[in-house]
């Protein structure tokens, strides 16, 4: 397992969590929002001192926000991304309510690899549209053996409905135009932020890593709300809906 480390780097952490923030809020305004409303479900269904799994938690931003929010939670944080790990190992060093473990979700064995058997919640956000959906149905498996009884997986992420084009070329002109003028009003974008960090002395190495594992893009689906809410059903969870949507993305929960 790996855990939080100490770090005498004398990096500023803190501005790398605030420079990742910047750079996913251009892709999705309503971010905020979102986190928002998954932790009021959290609330809802598992209480304010919840032992939470962060899916491919990357530098860790819903940990962050559930700490702030939840201080008596406790958070363990699963990636593979050694970069983003760095910003979340430095960010969250000696909070003893952080776990933080490498691991490969594709791999079957990866939650042996995890400090506990059973969570309250499992949460995750814009990241496992990196899978298609062959090993998405089979993580969604090991998900739902990790959820306790009662226990609820939210997944915020891009979820396309194929059968709407016409709203579907609608919103995605009227976001990219959008998109547009913040990046001439100086926003940085995914590739922008990564050279950024390629040129950072301690995370220059872990970048490169990164990139030698994943490649410059995802290689993954977007399937809609309904296929993700049919398969977590299909592989033991009792419910499931999305409880909160924008024109692009949908924050869908299901509950054991």
């Amino acid at each position: 397992m790996d855990t939080t480390t100490g770090s005498t780097t004398g990096t500023d952490w803190q501005a790398w969590q605030e420079s990742w923030d910047r750079q996913q809020e251009w892709y999705m305004p309503d971010r905020e929002e979102r986190f928002r409303i998954m932790l009021d479900m959290v609330e809802a269904f598992v209480g304010s001192g919840p032992r939470v799994l962060d899916l491919a938690c990357g530098t860790g931003s819903i940990t962050a926000r559930l700490l702030a929010r939840f201080p008596k939670a406790t958070s363990t944080g699963v990636d593979l991304d050694p970069a983003l790990l760095a910003i979340a190992r430095g960010t969250f060093e000696g909070d003893d309510r952080v776990t933080l473990v490498e691991a490969d979700l594709k791999d079957p064995d990866w939650p042996a690899r995890l400090p506990y058997d059973a969570y309250d919640a499992v949460l995750t956000a814009t990241a496992l549209h990196w899978l298609r959906e062959e090993p998405l149905e089979a993580l969604y498996g090991r998900i739902a053996e990790l959820v306790r009884y009662g226990g609820v997986f939210m997944n915020a992420d891009h979820m396309i409905d194929e059968t709407t084009p016409r709203i579907n070329a609608a919103e995605s002109a009227q976001r990219h135009a959008r998109m547009d003028q913040a990046m001439r009003d100086g926003a940085l974008d995914w590739a922008e932020w990564w050279a950024l960090a390629a040129k950072d002395p301690v995370l220059a190495a872990p970048t490169a890593r990164r990139f030698e594992i994943y490649g410059a893009h995802a290689d993954g689906e977007m399937p809609a709300a309904a296929w993700h809410a049919r398969v977590l059903r299909e592989k033991g969870f009792a419910e499931a809906r999305p409880v909160w949507c924008s024109p692009s993305d949908t924050l869908l929960l299901a509950l054991k």
